[in-house]
């Protein structure tokens, strides 16, 4: 026992002692890591699209698979209500307002012309309701009510939409209504890219696809029919929303968005010649993205994740932790190919701060990186000094 204690002595002894003698250590300080792939938007089209603007994007992740024209500004139509919607999505979700609230309709609303519920003066209307008539029949005199609801006026919840806008990083946007009514606008116009954001965005609130996927409903008890205008809710497999749009300037227009499994997508398409067009070039993008594409979770394998060692540290070894895993897209059926890599150093000096990246998972797939997260330190571990090597020999002397 005693000859067990006389050398624990010595150990520490000579760890405080090399303290004062070593300065050197590997460390590794920072390491830039991304969770997601970069958006690639590419110009090389696999499938013919005939309309102006088109572009495909997985919901997970953001990244763009198609692009055509995606930043050229043009009009959008009722695609606009995207942005109004999310913005009400956003008041529900905050309290401000609630499905069952009550809305008195005023007269800038009754007055709006295109798609429209007839609405009246003083009628009123359940936020419920309203919704409804926006997303299913792109009504604008009801997106019109519920603007005027969130912000009190019209004019203040446009300018809440470009707000929004700006913060999801939509460059290529601004709005004048709420509505995409655009024969006596000047400067409403967006971009399909700058859509497919806020249709992501929009898609995160499971509320709207409750709305976006009626097919046919009532109002007004059963005096006013709602037919969809989006014809994909009745013809293609797992779709979701999203909303259409339609005007002289604008053309026939569309955010369409569908999941199969854990994977989704979203299309815009901006411009097309005819409804038809339209809603092929949207078929024809998701079509592309669910046969060529899915969505990957990776899972690490903590036991490729080593002890570290400290050097000069108070405490001497630590397992990193691996920070939180993000979905990526990879080709479908590639799953089962995809390698984890672990780089990480035999050791690390002290001292180290708590949540000190010291090193990075990495997946590989075709001898390619698609995705890699930060190892850390879970805890701040201070530098040996002499008074820690002090209170540590005392404690072994009181033991």
């Amino acid at each position: 026992m005693k000859r067990k204690v006389f050398q624990r002595l010595i150990s520490i002894i000579l760890s405080v002692f090399i303290v004062f003698i070593t300065n050197t250590g590997y460390a590794i300080n920072s390491v830039e890591v991304n969770t997601q792939p970069a958006s690639t938007i590419t110009e090389d089209f696999p499938i013919n699209i005939s309309s102006k603007s088109a572009i495909l994007m997985d919901t997970v992740t953001g990244q763009v698979l198609i692009a055509k024209n995606v930043n050229e500004e043009l009009p959008p139509a009722s695609v606009t209500k995207i942005m109004s919607l999310l913005i009400i999505m956003e008041a529900i979700e905050d309290g401000k307002i609630t499905l069952t609230d009550t809305v008195t309709v005023s007269e800038t609303a009754a007055k709006k012309g295109g798609s429209q519920i007839w609405l009246e003066v003083g009628e009123k209307m359940t936020v419920d309701e309203l919704l409804k008539a926006t997303v299913v029949a792109s009504a604008n005199d009801a997106c019109t009510a519920l603007g005027e609801f969130v912000a009190g006026s019209e004019s203040a919840f446009i300018s809440m939409m470009n707000e929004r806008a700006k913060q999801l990083g939509m460059i290529n946007t601004n709005f004048e209504n709420c509505t995409g009514l655009d024969d006596t606008t000047d400067n409403h116009y967006t971009s399909a890219y700058d859509i497919a954001l806020m249709s992501r965005e929009l898609l995160k609130y499971n509320l709207i696809i409750e709305y976006s996927t009626i097919w046919m409903d009532y109002l007004r008890d059963g005096a006013t029919e709602l037919v969809n205008t989006n014809k994909l809710i009745r013809t293609y497999d797992g779709i979701t929303g999203l909303k259409t749009g339609t005007t002289s300037k604008a053309g026939c227009c569309v955010s369409a968005s569908a999941t199969r499994g854990n994977t989704s997508f979203v299309v815009v398409v901006l411009g097309a010649e005819n409804s038809s067009k339209r809603f092929a070039d949207a078929k024809a993008l998701l079509d592309w993205g669910f046969a060529n594409y899915e969505v990957y979770t990776p899972q690490i394998d903590a036991e490729m994740i080593n002890e570290l060692h400290v050097i000069n540290g108070v405490t001497q070894r630590f397992i990193p932790i691996c920070e939180k895993t993000e979905s990526i897209l990879i080709p479908k059926g590639q799953g089962v190919n995809v390698k984890q890599v672990t780089e990480l150093a035999d050791n690390v000096a002290a001292p180290i701060e708590k949540g000190q990246v010291v090193g990075k998972i990495k997946f590989i797939l075709s001898d390619e990186e698609i995705c890699s997260f930060k190892l850390y330190s879970e805890f701040e571990i201070p530098k040996m000094t002499f008074s820690h090597g002090i209170k540590k020999l005392l404690s072994v002397l009181v033991d």
